[in-house]
Order: structure tokens, then sequence, then C-alpha cells
């Protein structure tokens, strides 16, 4: 299985994890996972700071290495909602709750260019300690750590 995901991974928590693995898990040791990372242009927009692509690269970089998945795998660029995944060859889009809106505008684009439409694989939000979703942004309030454990 071809599969996509994309994000901004920043700062790398349980939810982005969690969305990560599963991604690998649908591709299959024999598959292919695409990793669409924002350009820091696009993870400007962001009302909390972001480290740089190159950072966030090697972050995820690191992440995959250290779970050994067998499936081939690359980062490409997301500078837009939609990256590659309007007209690339590939079965199954991994997204957030929060991202499935966007999961449908793709597969509406997509029907309009007249490619396939694509398996949408929504992955539910990790839940911290307080039963409130993980997020980027809570984490750099320093509400919770990386894992939902909570700080204050």
């Amino acid at each position: 299985m071809k599969v996509m995901v994309g994000g901004t991974f920043d700062p790398l928590h349980a939810g982005h994890r969690k969305l990560l693995a599963r991604s690998f898990e649908l591709a299959g040791p024999d598959g292919e996972v695409t990793i669409g990372l924002t350009t820091d242009e696009f993870a400007g927009v962001k009302v909390h700071p972001v480290h740089s692509y190159r950072e966030r690269l090697e972050t995820i970089t690191s992440f995959i290495r250290e779970r050994g998945y067998a499936a081939a795998w690359r980062v490409e660029p997301l500078a837009d909602r939609y990256g590659s995944a309007l007209d690339a060859d590939f079965d199954i889009l991994v997204v957030s709750e929060e991202t499935f809106p966007v999961a449908v505008e793709i597969n509406e684009l997509r029907r309009e260019r007249g490619r396939r439409k694509v398996d949408l694989h929504e992955i539910s939000c990790v839940l911290a300690e307080d039963g409130r979703r993980i997020s980027s942004t809570r984490i750099c309030r320093g509400e919770i750590d990386r894992q939902g454990r909570l700080i204050r």
C-alpha cells in the first residue's frame, strides 16, 4: 500500500507518533509512506513557535529509524493544505480528526482532476491526563508534556 500523511510535527508528540505509526502499519512492510512536512513558510502560520524544516525533518527521521519500520518512506515539503496528494498515485491518506475535512476536500479535488479517490483513514486524537487532546499548542504553553502528562 502507498500511504500519505502530512503535518508540521512540532513538537513531535504522542498524537503525531500515533499518526506516523498507523501510516506505517497501513503501508505494511512492502509498502511506501510519503510524509508531507510543512515548509517553514507554511508552518509560520501556527500560533506557537515552530522549529526549522531541517530540525523537524531530523526529528521525524530519528523517530522512524528508532522504530525500525520496514516500509519504504520519504519526506516531501508541504507548502499548502494539499501538497502532492491531489495528483500523486497512492492508496490511503491518514489524517487526524481535526484534518479530516481537508482529506475530504483532497478527494473532491482529485475527482475534479480525473484522479481516483483514495481511502481516508482517520486517527482519533490522543488524550492527555486531563482528558483533553494532546496538541502542540498545549505543549508550547507548558500545560502538558509530549506524552500528555500535566505540567501545571
